[in-house]
């Protein structure tokens, strides 16, 4: 997804008695006093681990490695306990710049999000094999290499998936991850623009709000989903996933949200909380299989760092399992043929990849209203300088303003096709500039039955691993997209549009038949971006699974996995808000908490399934 604005502590992990110098936030007394007395019954822990090192190495209660969307949220969580210190290590730089976000608009101005979609900069640029039932198309994955890590790049949607998403976890092996442990902290995570009701949060770091511009084809969207037979919802993350309606956004006060700006700059001045950024974690160390630290790579020298606690991978759906992977974790007849010792045969790590595919259906518009215009260097230029003075105008949204979700055919529950309404064109990403007035839909099935894989290329945690979604190998996915492209058009047909509606660009009139549609799509559709459930969590009899409900890797002790990757099968929409609220979730688990629940919320259910809508 991409549009609008294109082209235009020192201190290697102090110790504690360091800490409040380095941070310059002074412990008062009796804090420091506690603090210290606690570092050094740590420490002992660490004394029996010199062996690993002649360095000193520090010792802290938990280490999270990434500070993206799950990671960020942990480093907040954990330090609320004053006696509990943390060492949040973060691949790429941090999201400011001399302590600005102005400076670093790049992130954080709402429209300007292709620069580093398509950027190795904040990014880990990487790309799947070529897709055998794709013509061979290699596809591009961005993912977040930043503090924030995919909140900072995204495209700032927020969509939490539908409540049946969640109980099918829990039939799947994660017990307690059902709707009803969930929702909770949703809204924990919170503050919704709007207040806060049975389904939203008011009192939480993540502010959420609707969109700003009033666009007249993001109206002309909604009204011609409704003329073809589809409801309006009011909120899409409440009661009523089904319907179309005004999405939700990840945007405050014109500036992107952020896990980064909702939980680690708030709490970046704790004296317990260390952050180390463009650090790369190698692997993580082992006495037995008891977890007890990192080794990590900090301006070109190795480094360790020892947990008294918990080690918690939270790279992502991506380098979570590369990471176990290097360490010895995974399937042992692939770590053996690398030559890397094996800690823990758990052949699930890598396995059961999902992602959402997508595709765009665009429509030249008749009418001068798209953002065409907005992206020539003189409009730009006064956009960028609206925002940067005053957090305003049409930088400070990323203009996917509305969407919806609907069932591809009857008999299917709950809605398994994605819409988002963009009203400008987008090629190759955001990578080319649009050539037209346009205005476009993306749309997707999200529970594709299509599953692959992910395995180490090489020893040298630099190298990208070897990437296999496997795109589109069941027929029935193939169907599902035939659907997309079929019923897209259709609203695109309404009388709403009617006097904005020029050709088709894509397919393009001339794509009809069910074998010229297969075709456009295997030539066209995309990755979502949301690539998941690489380590399945599950039951410890699940021979897939790689962490048990608790988040603990299986097999090991002292490790957990917290991120997209533990998703046990995807969710029916965007994945970062389902993100943030695992990271809530476990991070009360990690302290010991009792989950929260709120039982009997209500849920829409179609009045019938024998009809489609």
């Amino acid at each position: 997804m991409s549009h609008l604005i294109k082209g235009v502590k020192k201190c290697y992990g102090p110790s504690i008695s360091q800490m409040h110098k380095v941070t310059g936030f002074p412990f008062k007394p009796p804090l420091l006093k506690s603090l210290l007395a606690y570092s050094g019954q740590k420490l002992k822990t660490s004394r029996t681990c010199s062996k690993l090192s002649s360095e000193n190495a520090d010792s802290y209660s938990y280490i999270i490695v990434g500070a993206g969307s799950a990671g960020c949220v942990l480093g907040s969580r954990l330090t609320e306990d004053p006696l509990s210190t943390v060492l949040l290590l973060e691949a790429g730089p941090k999201d400011t710049l001399l302590g600005s976000k102005r400076l670093m608009w790049k992130i954080h101005m709402p429209a300007a999000l292709t620069y580093n979609l398509c950027d190795e900069k904040y990014n880990w640029y990487y790309h799947t094999t070529p897709q055998k039932h794709m013509d061979n198309r290699i596809m591009y994955w961005p993912r977040g290499r930043v503090w924030g890590g995919s909140s900072s790049l995204n495209a700032m949607v927020y969509i939490r998936g539908h409540a049946e998403d969640y109980n099918r976890w829990h039939r799947e092996g994660a017990v307690g991850w059902d709707y009803e442990f969930c929702l909770p902290y949703f809204k924990k995570a919170q503050t919704h623009e709007l207040g806060p009701n049975l389904y939203r949060g008011g009192n939480g770091p993540l502010h959420v709000s609707r969109g700003k511009t009033n666009h007249p084809l993001h109206h002309a969207f909604l009204g011609a989903a409704q003329q073809a037979g589809y409801s309006f919802t009011d909120d899409m993350n409440g009661y009523q996933q089904e319907g179309f309606g005004w999405m939700d956004m990840t945007i405050h006060r014109g500036q992107r949200w952020s896990t980064a700006s909702a939980y680690l700059h708030p709490a970046i001045t704790r004296p317990n909380l260390s952050t180390e950024d463009r650090t790369l974690v190698t692997k993580i160390l082992f006495q037995g299989t008891k977890a007890i630290g990192v080794e990590y790579v900090k301006n070109g020298q190795r480094k360790k760092a020892l947990a008294s606690k918990e080690v918690i991978l939270s790279g992502g759906a991506i380098n979570s399992p590369q990471l176990l992977m290097l360490s010895g974790v995974g399937n042992a007849d692939d770590l053996k043929k690398l030559g890397i010792p094996v800690v823990c045969h758990l052949p699930g790590v890598g396995q059961n990849l999902q992602d959402h595919l997508e595709v765009y259906i665009q429509q030249k518009c008749t009418k001068p209203i798209t953002l065409y215009k907005a992206q020539k260097l003189i409009n730009m230029a006064k956009i960028g300088l609206e925002w940067l003075w005053k957090f305003t105008g049409d930088g400070a949204t990323a203009h996917l303003e509305s969407g919806g979700f609907i069932r591809s055919q009857p008999g299917v529950p709950h809605p398994d096709i994605q819409f988002h309404f963009l009203p400008s064109q987008v090629i190759d990403h955001g990578r080319v500039a649009s050539k037209l007035e346009a205005y476009q839909v993306h749309v997707g099935p999200m529970r594709s039955t299509s599953v692959g894989w992910l395995k180490l290329k090489s020893t040298d945690p630099r190298d990208h691993p070897v990437i296999e979604p496997n795109y589109l190998s069941m027929e029935t996915d193939v169907w599902e997209f035939r659907q997309c492209v079929k019923l897209s058009r259709e609203i695109f047909a309404q009388k709403a549009f009617e006097k904005f509606c020029g050709p088709e660009i894509q397919p393009g009139s001339h794509i009809q038949s069910d074998k010229e549609i297969d075709a456009f799509i295997r030539q066209k559709a995309d990755s979502a971006y949301h690539p998941s459930c690489t380590c399945k969590m599950g039951q410890p009899s699940d021979t897939t699974a790689v962490v048990d409900p608790q988040t603990k890797v299986i097999g090991v002790e002292n490790l957990r996995v917290v991120d997209a990757s533990i998703m046990p099968s995807v969710v029916s929409g965007n994945l970062n808000a389902p993100t943030i609220m695992i990271a809530e979730k476990a991070a009360d688990m990690i302290k010991g908490f009792p989950s929260l629940s709120e039982k009997n919320v209500p849920v829409y259910k179609p009045q019938t399934l024998e009809t489609q809508r």
